[in-house]
């Protein structure tokens, strides 16, 4: 669009059950090109449903979604989904798993071998690529599901709680590892996360949602230079003033 934006949720709703459960209500939010837009909130304030929403992959009941201007009504092409839970084939390798997008996309096979050389590569797996995903650690399987998100060279890049079942450790060499990578590709990205650590240490913008009904409460603009050394970001006193003000948002909505 003209002014920059990427993706616009138009005052958007999403209910169940023949409208007795509200995953979300009148949402409105806009995300710009090259944005990384972090998006917190407690369980069940409808976060993984509107990503679902914006990858075309459910439909709101009333308001919309648009890329690029264009109503979204289905999947569309140039945008990409990392989910909390890998995804990855059992019966594959390391290569054909990172390949699989582009096979069926039918990216002729001399391209579709090198694309997914180069972000094996990029995400750190070289050496693994004959390997599945029994022999590979849970940090492993998630860098083998970047991968495969990006070699279909997406516009966007929606990631639902993509580090959310790793250890710490690993969680915090993901974070690094997604900070370099925005750096190298310049994605526009959507990141759902329960963590305000990891929405202050990544996000370009941070969308605080509550629930009953699910909505945003507000959208905090992150001011910290990129590129982002992560132990940096969480040494400003500023960290420390946002993280407290999210916790304070959230707060009313935990159920204790």
């Amino acid at each position: 669009m003209a002014d920059g934006t990427k993706i616009v949720v138009d005052h958007a709703s999403k209910l169940f059950l023949e409208g007795t459960v509200v995953a979300f209500r009148n949402v409105e939010l806009n995300v710009r090109s090259n944005e990384v837009l972090c998006i917190v909130g407690p369980s069940g304030c409808g976060k993984t449903t509107l990503l679902r929403c914006i990858g075309g992959l459910l439909a709101p009941s009333s308001g919309q979604v648009l890329i690029d201007g264009h109503i979204v009504h289905s999947p569309r092409p140039g945008v990409a989904i990392v989910f909390q839970h890998f995804g990855l084939l059992p019966w594959k390798t390391v290569v054909d798993n990172v390949g699989f997008g582009l096979k069926v996309a039918g990216v002729p096979r001399q391209q579709l071998a090198e694309r997914v050389e180069h972000y094996i590569r990029l995400v750190g797996l070289a050496g693994f690529e004959n390997q599945y995903p029994y022999q590979l650690s849970g940090g492993m399987q998630q860098r083998v599901g970047l991968a495969r998100a990006l070699a279909t060279h997406p516009e966007i890049l929606l990631m639902d709680e993509p580090f959310a079942s790793v250890d710490a450790q690993t969680r915090e060499v993901l974070q690094e590892e997604l900070l370099r990578l925005h750096e190298r590709e310049r994605k526009t990205m959507v990141f759902i996360t329960h963590s305000i650590d990891e929405a202050l240490v990544l996000g370009d913008r941070v969308a605080v949602m509550a629930t009953r009904p699910g909505r945003v409460k507000e959208v905090l603009t992150v001011n910290f230079a990129r590129p982002r050394d992560p132990a940096a970001v969480r040494a400003e006193p500023r960290y420390t003033e946002m993280r407290n003000h999210i916790w304070e948002e959230l707060r009313p909505s935990v159920v204790v």
